[in-house]
């Protein structure tokens, strides 16, 4: 939630601080920036040495970050508590879908992928809707929400003490930083769950840190509350949609995501186009949907296939590859469009991203081969649950 709580509140700094449109976006990305510095190794730290060891910490980085938000002044104030930001949410992408799963047990890998998707979705959805709704209606709008987020972020500490053992991880790496991957056997799965995550990652980061400034720019809507809604309907519809297709294969998954993100985009360029906001809510509703579908598949390949000890390490390689372009290309386009003007850039920048999950899908098809195809041994048969997983549904359990 608090990745997202301050998007609609970008436009208020804005006007006390009177930065610019691409300034904007670097606060914006400056969450990624943080979440790509923790995730090299927070994810192998939690293999290691236990998922409580991990999520305490990000959970007191998070709270940190929260006066820094309620007492911002400057840019650097802002760029600093999103920095933080990124470093918690990091850590929590990593480390606690990984303890999903191992609550859950080994019987039940699939089902606490999606419940641990859907986690992050959920979060997604709520924060811009939080932020948006309680600034346009409450006082003190940049501050009240965040002392409602310190509240919210004390009961998650809580439920990490009461719930994760605090022994060891089982992994045997004797490097605590390094880049994040996965096993060779498993290389394919990761490559698959990238080319449609990082688009499906991109589009609703383009939608969020433009938003605001397109609907006042173009749309003429100053509501917070409207801004917060898109994200809001946008992450909402990332969520519900993982349950909706729970027992679909993941290669269709995957694929359909690419499609779904594609559209997306060709909407936020015909709403920018047409200066129509009914267009903007679908195309945010079409980006949701294809990132929910890239994340649920990508998680559930990933949780399905490889080894205990390197699933928090194997889900924060996904995590960094599709925040990395989800963090560069907002920021190019925001001061692009200080340049050229924000119809141009968009347009420009959102067709870069509809053709990249376009193509993706193409290629997923061909990286996770459905069985009977002659196309030789599958990509993800060096393990059997692997087999079950891709060539199987989304709900139907390793084994099974």
């Amino acid at each position: 939630m608090l990745s997202n709580i301050p998007t609609p509140l970008l436009g208020i700094w804005q006007d006390r601080m009177g930065f610019s449109t691409g300034t904007t976006t670097v606060i914006f990305a400056a969450y990624i920036g943080g979440l790509l510095v923790a995730l090299p190794f927070t994810g192998v730290l939690a293999d290691r040495f236990g998922r409580r060891k991990v999520l305490v910490p990000a959970l007191v980085v998070a709270l940190v970050s929260c006066p820094l938000f309620m007492s911002a002044h400057h840019v650097a104030d802002l760029l600093l508590a999103r920095f933080l930001t990124g470093l918690a949410v990091g850590a929590a992408v990593s480390a606690g879908t990984a303890a999903v799963v191992e609550v859950a047990g080994p019987d039940r890998r699939a089902t606490a992928a999606l419940a641990g998707s859907a986690g992050i979705g959920l979060g997604l959805a709520t924060g811009p809707l939080l932020g948006g709704g309680v600034s346009q209606f409450w006082g003190a709008p940049t501050v009240t929400v965040f002392a409602l987020e310190i509240i919210l972020l004390l009961s998650a500490l809580a439920v990490v003490f009461a719930v994760l053992p605090p022994g060891a991880g089982q992994g045997t790496q004797r490097t605590w930083m390094r880049l994040p991957s996965v096993p060779r056997p498993h290389r394919n799965s990761l490559a698959a769950a990238l080319v449609a995550y990082m688009p499906g990652m991109t589009g609703t980061s383009l939608i969020l840190a433009l938003g605001p400034s397109l609907l006042t720019n173009l749309l003429h809507s100053t509501n917070r509350l409207v801004a917060g809604g898109i994200g809001c309907v946008m992450f909402g519809t990332s969520t519900g949609i993982q349950f909706a297709i729970k027992r679909m294969s993941v290669r269709r998954v995957l694929t359909s995501a690419g499609l779904l993100t594609g559209m997306g985009m060709l909407g936020a360029v015909a709403a920018v186009c047409t200066r129509s906001l009914t267009l903007f809510v679908g195309a945010a509703v079409l980006a949701g949907a294809g990132q929910g579908m890239s994340q649920l598949g990508g998680f559930t390949l990933l949780g399905s296939s490889v080894p205990k000890c390197r699933l928090a390490e194997a889900n924060a390689a996904l995590s960094a590859g599709g925040y990395l372009f989800a963090g560069v290309l907002p920021i190019v386009t925001g001061y692009a469009s200080d340049a050229v003007g924000m119809t141009t850039s968009t347009t420009v920048f959102a067709s870069v991203t509809a053709a990249a999950a376009i193509t993706g899908a193409l290629m997923i098809r061909q990286i996770l081969q459905p069985p009977g195809s002659g196309s030789g041994q599958h990509p993800l048969r060096p393990q059997r649950r692997a087999r079950h997983t891709a060539e199987g549904n989304l709900g139907a359990g390793p084994g099974r």
